[in-house]
């Protein structure tokens, strides 16, 4: 396969001055698609997720997509790109588990600050082509957190439920070096996303307001949270309201759901978001359900008509796509949100008084 030439472009270049916020006044902007689902059309041996620099590595590599951010940058490149290509706006680090716990089970916890760095760097890079392309619409990077292998408030063991795997002090010290190492490699945003558990994400909340105390700097936070199932409940228990109310206290600019479920059987828990949240609304559902082989089989056609309806209703600010969503799905979204207005908060809050 043949990458792309990537030319150097400056990433803190003057076209990415302009305020995200602003932008969201006025327009719908479109989240990048699964980064995994890309990853795999490209099916890599062990070797190719090892590279040179890993190629002594005691434990196997394989499947651990972040790590080819370092080992395959081209290939990362090419997908950023290629959701760019599409119409995104906004486009995700490879970094969705690039924490200390996430890495343990490949024996890389000592990569970690590498890992969101360089990712950050590359799609800030690939960001920056498409901007100086169209300073009219500047192109951002969210930096990926998500919600690590373990949680704080289940017990992973049935016979203990008062056991944790983790501490909220331990878990909040593994996002601080994700936060860290994101930030100096030149995101925009950061995004929590994927919560299965809101007791991890106010552990990253706080990870993230410590840094920016202790560095005096500040950006856009979007959370994002997931139901589970058609319970409409999160993996620990909360409503759709209830994980609202948990973290509307933190200066965040957005807040949504992905995973987890297709559009059709998102949107009644988008209502609830709409009618109650203080901020903007974000939404990048599955391409549908996960059919019995547990691949994805809505078309972009299908994806979009069902995306179609949050826009009718005027229920998002923020929308993309998540597992199994190509560039061939964000094309179809941007060329619907388009000729949508953005979401108005029923509580008729400017962007200025959400952070």
């Amino acid at each position: 396969m043949r990458f792309p030439v990537f030319p150097n472009v400056d990433s803190k270049s003057k076209s990415f001055d302009m305020d995200i916020k602003e932008i969201l006044k006025d327009r719908i902007l479109v989240l990048d698609g699964a980064m995994g689902t890309m990853i795999q059309q490209y099916k890599l041996d062990e070797a190719a997720y090892r590279g040179e620099q890993f190629k002594d590595h005691p434990c196997s590599l394989k499947g651990n997509n972040d790590l080819l951010s370092l080992t395959q940058p081209d290939i990362i490149k090419e997908i950023h790109a290629a959701y760019l290509e599409a119409g995104a706006d906004i486009i995700e680090t490879n970094t969705f588990c690039s924490t200390a716990i996430a890495q343990a089970d490949y024996g890389l916890e000592a990569a970690v600050y590498q890992l969101n760095y360089q990712s950050a760097k590359i799609a800030k890079e690939v960001a920056a082509i498409y901007t100086a392309k169209n300073p009219d619409k500047p192109r951002f990077v969210a930096g990926s957190i998500g919600p690590t292998n373990m949680t704080l408030s289940l017990s992973p063991d049935v016979n203990l439920p008062g056991f944790r795997s983790t501490t909220f002090d331990k878990l909040k010290d593994t996002y601080a070096e994700q936060v860290k190492g994101l930030i100096e490699g030149g995101v925009d945003l950061l995004l929590v996303e994927t919560i299965f558990d809101t007791l991890n994400a106010k552990a990253a909340l706080f990870a993230i307001q410590e840094y920016y105390a202790a560095h005096n700097v500040e950006l856009p936070i979007m959370v994002s949270g997931t139901i589970t199932d058609k319970s409409g409940r999160t993996l620990s228990g909360q409503t759709t309201e209830a994980f609202l109310i948990s973290v509307k206290h933190a200066p965040i600019i957005s807040i949504g759901l992905n995973c987890a479920l297709g559009a059709k059987e998102l949107r009644p828990y988008l209502q609830i978001l709409d009618k109650n949240a203080p901020c903007l609304v974000s939404a990048h559902p599955n391409a549908g359900l996960p059919n019995e082989f547990g691949e994805y089989d809505e078309t972009p056609e299908i994806m979009a008509e069902q995306i179609k309806e949050f826009l009718d209703l005027g229920l998002i600010n923020i929308v993309g796509g998540c597992c199994g969503t190509t560039p061939a799905h964000i094309k179809a979204i941007a060329d619907l949100a388009k000729n949508y207005q953005p979401r108005v908060s029923s509580q008729e809050l400017s962007v200025e008084e959400l952070v």
